[in-house]
């Protein structure tokens, strides 16, 4: 019997693999292949929404190919599964990497190894992509580039690493069983998360019972990675519980998409929060009372039923758009006097 999940993952492979060496035709031979001529592809702010794989090439791969044209994609977990509403989807976690040798979306160059944190979802369907999900981790760029005009990260920021485990990526064959129980895991944590601060305090989330004592939570760059329980509270979730306390109230609004693939979990929902900021504000901005929508790809790793490594990436330009905040005309008014261009030096080879 064919496994179609496996078959799903297969067929990302030729995508992922011109994208390790970054051919341009053979990437856009690559994604005409794989992906339904309408596929629509929806991307992090300020790329958004684009229909056809060309347009995916053209108005984002090859935006970063001209700023690192040394780019190379790292791959660090792929896996696939199926959620409740029954579409098939593969999930794939990584990195770029390259010599950032001219501007990426205004952010100035710093002739330096670069890398950019990626999260990607496809939806598949009858053999091709027909959807397509990533956010791509720009502020992280905006940080390396010394360009991040906002508040600072409350989290350690790092090159985030793949799974502890070594086996993001090559695993024991999919199990329907243990993929659904894992999934089923998340869920429950997830539930009981909501609970707090509506219906009591941080013990109505029973997180020891979730969260393994040294779990790692690597957060989107603007937030930041947590260690630990103490870590993810006191970095990112008191934090944002402060700024937008109805968390969780709106999940009639969302439709989830949780797949799993034995000890992995992805999860989107484009968007798959919606809250109000209010209270304290966060990362640096005042509360506006306003409610946003979030968009977040996640992924999480779990070892005899615990969570031990969760990877999140939210799009937090879009978050800060929301809130009427410009990112971007911040960096260049903040950048000004630096003078833009390609570095004054050959890259790679030559």
């Amino acid at each position: 019997m064919t496994d179609r999940h496996l078959e799903n993952r297969r067929l990302l492979e030729r995508v992922r693999a011109a994208q390790y060496d970054w051919d341009a035709g053979a990437i856009r031979a690559a994604l005409d292949a794989v992906c339904a001529p309408e596929a629509v592809f929806r991307l992090a702010h300020p790329f958004g929404e684009m229909t056809g794989p060309q347009a995916f090439h053209d108005q984002a791969l090859a935006v970063l190919r001209a700023a690192w044209p040394d780019v190379e994609r790292r791959d660090w977990i792929v896996m696939a599964g199926t959620d409740d509403h029954g579409g098939d989807w593969v999930g794939c976690g990584g990195h770029f990497i390259g010599t950032f040798a001219a501007p990426f979306l205004d952010i100035p160059p710093t002739g330096h190894l670069a890398h950019m944190r990626f999260h990607e979802f496809y939806r598949v369907a009858a053999g091709r992509v027909v959807e397509y999900q990533a956010l791509w981790d720009i502020p992280e760029v905006m940080m390396q580039a010394g360009a991040w005009p906002m508040a600072p990260s409350l989290g350690r920021e790092l090159c985030v690493p793949g799974p502890a485990s070594g086996d993001g990526l090559v695993r024991a064959a999919r199990d329907e069983a243990h993929s659904r129980a894992s999934q089923r895991i998340i869920v429950d944590m997830l539930d009981h998360m909501k609970r707090h601060p509506g219906e009591g305090g941080a013990e109505v989330m029973e997180m020891p019972r979730f969260w393994h004592e040294t779990m790692t939570w690597y957060g989107p760059a603007g937030i930041g990675t947590g260690r630990g329980i103490a870590g993810f509270r006191n970095w990112h979730q008191i934090p944002f519980l402060n700024a937008m306390p109805d968390r969780g109230r709106y999940v009639d609004e969302i439709t989830y998409h949780f797949f799993g693939d034995n000890d992995y979990v992805a999860v989107t929902g484009w968007p798959n929060m919606i809250q109000t900021v209010s209270h304290d504000g966060w990362m640096g901005i005042a509360p506006s009372g306003k409610k946003i929508t979030m968009k977040s790809l996640d992924f999480w790793r779990l070892e005899q039923g615990r969570i031990r490594e969760n990877w999140v990436m939210v799009d937090i330009l879009d978050a800060y758009r929301q809130l009427g905040v410009d990112v971007f005309a911040r960096l260049r008014e903040f950048n000004k006097a630096r003078v833009p261009g390609s570095v004054p030096f050959p890259v790679g080879a030559a």
